[in-house]
């Protein structure tokens, strides 16, 4: 087991990046998102963050400060759309993700590193594919607990990745100011400040009992124990059977742009099988398969189909994803391709619809069973005929 498990990845100007990553003549230009005239700034890219421009703030004083900022609208469709399909990207990896935020996570990747190598591996390997499958960048922070690793992104960005060792814990904090610990805001360093307390090392030496009367006695506390790396070893995933998550899915993007249609009907099965996988795992069914493709020049399209039942099978979301794309009728290249099942819930309250004729055992007896010879003997040992001999693409 590694030392440094816990990744805490950020997206880079989230809104910003996303809006205009089609856009890429806007790349090194300063952007900034939202409502023009009366507005505020949602977002900002970071040469126009160098111009002092930060979100929330009035539109008219940000252009006052960078006169030649571009401002473009929110594309809250795509911002939804790449979030959900970041996070699928982490589940990929490990089931432990806890979402903070639509672009930010902690990941727990102890158990991931016979797959994919060290945490340092894993973070890299995640940049490059976020990188080339929705065209933003992020920064991650590896380290022993959850609060080193969110201070250890921040300083990596952009576009980074920041390691923090056991060892390196206290070295790494204590010359940080305080307003880098996670929950020191405007008022509370300035109550600190009033406390002739500047770096992190500052709080950490002083007593217990005088942050307590300055910032109350859970506050004071909490933060003496940042001081000190404090914080958790482990991630807690938030969703669960009882609240489901709305939507699954899995994606891949081709080595290279195909326009192949065996070989694109392989990877949708491939994909509906992982997704179904992780359905029973999580003990939900869905009743609507989206399919998600995206061409040679990032052009990204979605389709999707309700089905009469919900299912957990992969032959019914295989079954739906195929049909999608035969009606879809591609003339281009493609690059990318995804599936999701959502409509999700718990499958306990989802009562199982008998069809007559169907055989017994069927298939939902089947795919069970293969779930229990995978738990056993690895991923590999049960899988589609189609997928026997192929490898990822």
């Amino acid at each position: 087991m590694t030392d440094t498990p816990i990744l805490h990845i950020d997206m880079d100007a989230f809104f910003a990046s996303v809006s205009i990553r089609h856009r890429p003549e806007l790349r090194d230009v300063p952007v900034v998102v939202g409502a023009g005239g009366r507005g505020v700034v949602l977002s900002a890219t970071y040469p126009a963050r160098a111009c002092g421009v930060r979100s929330g703030m009035p539109m008219r004083r940000a252009l006052r400060l960078c006169p030649r900022a571009v401002v473009v609208s929110p594309d809250s469709l795509g911002v939804q759309s790449v979030s959900s399909a970041v996070m699928e990207t982490f589940r990929s990896v490990t089931p432990l993700v806890r979402a903070l935020s639509i672009d930010e996570a902690f990941l727990d990747v102890s158990g991931a590193a016979r797959r994919f190598g060290s945490p340092e591996q894993i973070g890299e390997q995640l940049r490059a594919r976020i990188a080339d499958e929705q065209g933003i960048t992020c920064s991650v922070g590896v380290a022993p607990i959850t609060t080193v690793a969110k201070i250890a992104s921040e300083l990596a960005k952009p576009d980074g990745l920041l390691v923090v060792r056991p060892d390196e814990v206290l070295g790494f904090l204590h010359p940080l100011p305080i307003e880098t610990l996670w929950g020191v805001g405007k008022k509370t360093a300035a109550r600190l400040h009033r406390l002739e307390l500047v770096t992190v090392a500052d709080l950490a030496h002083t007593p217990v009992s005088t942050l307590q009367h300055a910032l109350g006695p859970v506050a004071g506390a909490h933060l003496h124990r940042l001081a000190w790396g404090a914080g958790s070893h482990t991630v807690t995933p938030r969703a669960s059977i009882q609240e489901p998550e709305r939507t699954m899915g899995h994606q891949e993007t081709f080595g290279r742009d195909t326009d192949d249609p065996i070989l694109i009907r392989r990877e949708l099965l491939r994909l509906s099988t992982r997704v179904a996988a992780r359905m029973r795992r999580g003990g939900v069914v869905g009743r609507v398969v989206v399919i998600t493709v995206r061409f040679s020049d990032f052009r990204t399209i979605t389709r999707s189909r309700t089905l009469r039942e919900t299912t957990d099978l992969a032959a019914d979301i295989y079954a739906a994803a195929a049909e999608l794309f035969s009606v879809l009728r591609p003339r281009a290249r493609i690059r990318l391709v995804g599936v999701r099942v959502s409509g999700l819930v718990a499958a306990a309250r989802a009562p199982r619809q008998l069809v007559l004729g169907a055989r017994d055992p069927g298939w939902f007896e089947a795919e069970r069973a293969v779930d229990q010879a995978t738990l056993r003997f690895g991923s590999t040992v049960v899988r589609p005929a189609a997928l026997i001999g192929s490898r990822r693409p």
